[in-house]
């Protein structure tokens, strides 16, 4: 026990740390490939094959999360966070010498099952090293891997194909992940479970007879589509609608981007201090509605310097609910099962993101903006009486 309450004081932070890194070179590898859409377009690529390729990363992702989890479960966070990275490693370096377009696909989608990994490991890490009191405030820190991965990638994958083509650009993320694997290997340590009752006995299954995880999915995955929305079109709504520059309008995005991020450890520490995750995960689910409502009226009367700064505190808002969700997944389904729980999660959750741009694009089309954000509002609504009353 001893051990225990030294590594849990004494390096828990690191873990944190190396957490979001290795979650941040996968959130690299996997957003980051749409950089390299300008210099898969210059070596005469089509558009469509070349958005076809950099959405192989993605496909590996939402293909494996789950049975990743089921791994987590079955053999711990430190060699599921050293194989993942690894594996983002090898198909990287195995990408950049490859010219056949069939085999840098295949590479890809390799590249997007390793970066599945960091999901469900890096969060389990969190939830069995840090005690109650401070488990919201460390998974909200987790959550800004995503964005800080994306703006790592939008940084240095452009950057460096303009500089020195394409083959080298892929090495970015896949060097960043083989950093990540090393760090693992020697810095994180699988947190303690409790015992079984013997070796041969089956953890108990928490989706059977109980809603609650059910409930905190769907309201995950109702949840992203307001904030898939925002992230998606709010650059087009600005430049079409508002009138702004492209330049205006990515600097903006971007601001919204770093206050989303706040806004997740501010949640975090929100459901420390009131002992509930679902409780705020209730508050923000009706927060995103109002938000999106009054967003579709400010953009449907083109009251622009209202519409604006509610368009920033929803983006703000729509993002803060991510953290909450994770953490309760984790905590009520426990330490045998919330690799899955979490692989669940993050599979609905890109399914519905996924699904936003096609099918909102559609909507924008043909009936604009303000009845879109409206729909997203509707639906945000939807989630609220689905969010379970308490925890067990």
């Amino acid at each position: 026990m001893t051990t225990v309450t030294q590594i849990r004081s004494a390096r828990r932070w690191s873990m944190l740390a190396l957490g979001v890194f290795a979650q941040s070179s996968s959130a690299v590898f996997v957003h980051g490939t749409p950089f390299l859409l300008p210099a898969l377009t210059e070596r005469g690529m089509s558009l469509a094959t070349a958005g076809l390729l950099v959405s192989m990363p993605t496909i590996g992702l939402v293909c494996t999360l789950i049975a990743w989890g089921y791994v987590v479960d079955r053999i711990g966070e430190h060699k599921v966070l050293v194989a993942g990275p690894a594996l983002m490693l090898i198909a990287g370096v195995a990408a950049a010498t490859v010219t056949d377009y069939v085999a840098l696909g295949v590479l890809l989608f390799l590249g997007g099952m390793g970066a599945a990994s960091t999901n469900g490991a890096s969060g389990r890490v969190i939830v069995g090293w840090f005690p109650p009191d401070k488990r919201g405030l460390a998974m909200g820190i987790r959550q800004t891997a995503q964005p800080l991965g994306v703006g790592i990638g939008a940084l240095s994958i452009p950057a460096v194909a303009a500089a020195h083509g394409f083959s080298t650009a892929i090495l970015v993320p896949a060097l960043m992940a083989g950093a990540a694997a090393i760090a693992c290997l020697f810095g994180i340590v699988d947190p303690p479970r409790p015992e079984s009752a013997g070796d041969t006995a089956r953890p108990v299954n928490p989706y059977r007879g109980d809603s609650t995880l059910w409930r905190i999915h769907a309201v995950s995955v109702l949840l992203c589509i307001p904030q898939a929305t925002l992230w998606t079109f709010a650059l087009l709504w600005l430049h079409r609608d508002v009138g702004w520059s492209l330049a205006a309008a990515g600097v903006l995005v971007t601001i919204t981007q770093i206050l989303g991020a706040g806004g997740r450890i501010g949640a975090g520490v929100w459901s420390d201090r009131v002992a509930s995750r679902l409780a705020p995960l209730r508050t923000v689910a009706v927060a995103a509605a109002i938000a999106m409502a009054a967003l579709a009226f400010a953009a449907w009367a083109q009251w622009w310097w209202a519409a604006i700064p509610i368009a920033i505190a929803a983006s703000v808002i729509t993002v803060t609910d991510n953290g909450l969700a994770f953490t309760a997944v984790a905590e009520i389904a426990g330490p045998y099962w919330s690799g899955r729980g979490l692989g669940i999660q993050n599979t609905g959750q890109n399914l519905a993101i996924a699904a936003v741009a096609p099918g909102f694009g559609a909507l924008i089309t043909a009936a604009g903006f303000p009845v879109t954000y409206a729909l997203a509002a509707v639906v945000a609504a939807v989630a609220v009486p689905l969010v379970p009353r308490a925890s067990r």
